[in-house]
């Protein structure tokens, strides 16, 4: 059964959905330790998080029936379908590429299938790495950034991150409302024409036929993320310090392994070189009296994502993922499955 697999540290009799949920079972071909655990900055307390895949049933491929994602609260568990997992590999999203580049020791169950999509982990790597790590990291910014007075570091700093911020944003906006074929729009930063600021972002637009419904969501996104930094306020006292720490952390993560991706083509998700740096934020060493960070750990912050546009100027990757070869190794997975052969 699956939840023997499970380690006796980690209570394997609560995981019995495992083997009772019928979209689970003999589907699951990849369970991993995810969170701390899986990038070796776990501490006292901290959370066990298992992700994994389970192989779309037959009833999936050409039945009636569906399935996405399994979740269960009580054990922070979530196991994606086979599919679903594709889908977001594809884009290179960092919660499920992590899973691919685990610690032998860190994969709780792993047969032949699962081996072969971990085997396969560069068929999903492309340039996509740059704008989703990078947006995650972004992300996590932001989080400190709204939980600290927004004159924590100088301005000319925090325009850049905005820009940052904006420019990574513009990937996804990209996605969802055109290549701008009819247009561009060109983003900078340049010597400020406000008297109250250092530098700021400035846009070179020029638009034709293009959709004003578009252009309305696509100015409101990029105005919240101007907005969301512009705040200045006192922090947040909600927001503790551990938590803090834990997303300042996080941000350097996601830079350190966008570089590898980027730059080497390698997932890593152990951080074993820099495992002395990532906890010594995590513990708050970076953290002033006050709550907010030192000026130190913004210069980590730069030096990493200078490091990733380097990697980004330089990287073999591909514009896109290789599609065909994906599509050639998910049919074939899936017709193990319609020909009861798994």
């Amino acid at each position: 059964m699956l939840r023997s697999r499970i380690s006796r540290e980690i209570a394997p009799e609560t995981y019995g959905f495992l083997d009772t949920k019928e979209q689970l079972g003999q589907h699951v071909i990849l369970l991993g330790l995810g969170g701390s655990y899986s990038y070796g900055t776990a501490g006292e307390g901290s959370d066990i998080d298992i992700r994994g895949v389970s192989l779309n049933r037959k009833s999936d491929l050409i039945g009636l029936t569906a399935h996405e994602q399994y979740e269960d609260e009580n054990t922070d568990t979530v196991i994606f379908s086979f599919r679903k997992m594709i889908t977001l590999l594809m884009s290179c999203n960092p919660n499920t590429l992590e899973l691919l580049g685990l610690n032998r020791e860190h994969y709780l169950y792993l047969n032949e299938m699962g081996q072969g999509l971990v085997d396969r982990a560069e068929l999903f790597l492309s340039k996509r790495a740059i704008r989703s790590f990078g947006g995650y990291a972004d992300a996590q910014l932001r989080r400190l950034q709204n939980a600290l007075a927004r004159d924590a570091c100088p301005q000319s700093e925090r325009e850049e991150h905005i820009f940052r911020s904006v420019r990574n944003a513009m990937y996804d906006l990209e996605q969802r409302y055109g290549k701008f074929e009819n247009g561009f729009l060109n983003l900078y930063i340049d010597k400020a024409v406000n008297p109250e600021l250092e530098t700021e972002i400035f846009m070179d637009a020029e638009l034709k036929h293009y959709p004003l419904r578009d252009y309305k969501n696509l100015w409101n996104e990029m105005h919240n993320i101007v907005k969301d930094y512009d705040k200045i306020g006192k922090r947040n006292r909600k927001k503790d310090d551990n938590h803090l720490n834990k997303h300042a952390m996080h941000l350097v993560r996601l830079l350190i392994m966008a570089v590898d991706i980027v730059g080497k083509g390698e997932i890593r998700t152990y951080r074993s070189q820099e495992h002395e740096l990532l906890m010594s934020i995590r513990k708050g060493e970076y953290q002033k009296e006050d709550g907010t960070f030192r000026e130190e750990f913004y210069e980590i912050v730069s030096d990493y994502e200078r490091q990733l546009d380097e990697a980004a100027r330089h990287t073999k990757l591909p514009d896109e993922p290789d599609m065909a070869a994906i599509q050639r190794y998910v049919m074939a997975v899936n017709e193990r499955v319609v020909r009861d052969e798994i």
